[in-house]
């Protein structure tokens, strides 16, 4: 690959922005691709994100509505796309991506028809046609905040593929001086971490918001990682993956921090919001939400207790008050049971 790789990227959220961004500092040639013409034509002419503040993208990052042009002839293609985005991005970008393709995937979830996680799905949608058999998935994963990456402040990240050779191609073209890239062949517990991680955010937040302290805070990050870990263990994962960057170091930043909008909607729900409300006032997707089908049914898939992520749910979907929800995570009250479902295909 030569010292200028050519980028795209699909999405220009905060993430791809901040990444696009990086990356042009890196020396490398990007284009941002997103399905809504006016998100296109403000940020071409703006030059900056309404989210980001403090960022000014670089003139010379391009930007498009056509796939065919953000798809084709990239060394690296990076999916950045908000995770019930990824499949139908996948399936209108399948034409235009050549076998053999690098494809970083930075969105994080678990999709609920299928449990499937987010380079699981790429690889089944492109994989539909015959013709990609050969796509190189890369997850991109760790402890992230894109208002920080957009400001050069200090971030470590982890590029997880089962192709070592592919890992450390990705690494070296996100390493600088403020980006550490550490590379991992455990892409199935990066990715678990990625996706459970925000529900476990979402309970600290609900208890941050009833005016608790940092003792449970600890108490439930703790906890957290423990019925992460336990599940993984139970898939398969490779058990250092949970102590590392990707597991609980994500945890943390995403249970501690107010740029954590499933922390921020957690707070709100403590503080006596709905959680339709929550959503509204954060004002962008609450991932943890949006991972909760998909995290009761693994848990009953492999029979792994997971009472914080049964409680959230209880809170998110069933009516459970947020009082109720500090007694029952603080232990005083039984949490409810999850529903049954599919198995993990």
């Amino acid at each position: 690959m030569n010292n200028q790789t050519t980028i795209g990227i699909l999405g220009s959220g905060t993430w791809g922005i901040a990444l696009a961004r990086l990356l042009h500092r890196n020396g490398h040639d990007v284009t941002v691709w997103s399905k809504f013409p006016k998100e296109i034509e403000n940020l071409s002419a703006t030059r900056t994100h309404p989210a980001l503040p403090g960022l000014v993208i670089p003139e010379t990052v391009h930007f498009t509505c056509d796939l065919q042009t953000v798809a084709s002839g990239k060394d690296i293609l990076l999916f950045a796309v908000p995770s019930i985005a990824i499949r139908q991005t996948a399936e209108s970008a399948r034409p235009f991506i050549p076998d053999g393709q690098i494809i970083v995937d930075v969105a994080k979830g678990i999709e609920p028809d299928t449990l499937m996680t987010m380079t699981e799905v790429i690889r089944d949608e492109l994989s539909k046609d015959g013709q990609h058999d050969h796509v190189k998935l890369v997850a991109l994963s760790g402890p992230t905040h894109a208002e920080e990456v957009a400001l050069d402040m200090p971030t470590s990240i982890v590029s997880a593929c089962t192709d070592m050779q592919v890992a450390e191609t990705v690494q070296d073209v996100f390493m600088n001086t403020c980006m550490r890239t550490y590379t991992n062949t455990d892409v199935l517990g990066v990715e678990l971490c990625g996706a459970m991680k925000n529900i476990e955010a979402l309970a600290v937040g609900i208890s941050s918001g009833l005016g608790n302290g940092d003792n449970a805070r600890a108490a439930l990050i703790t906890r957290g990682i423990a019925e992460i870990s336990r599940l993984g263990l139970k898939m398969g994962c490779a058990e250092y993956t949970f102590g590392g960057l990707a597991g609980i170091g994500d945890l943390i930043v995403t249970a501690t921090s107010m740029h954590s909008r499933n922390n921020r909607a957690g707070i709100l729900i403590g503080k006596g919001e709905t959680p339709e409300h929550a959503v509204k006032e954060v004002g962008m997707v609450v991932e943890g939400m949006n991972a909760l089908p998909a995290a009761l049914e693994l848990a009953e898939r492999y029979q792994v207790e997971m009472p914080i992520v049964q409680t959230v749910n209880a809170v998110v979907n069933k009516g459970m008050s947020a009082a109720e929800a500090g007694r029952s995570l603080a232990g005083t009250a039984r949490y409810i049971p999850a529903a049954t479902s599919k198995t993990r295909r």
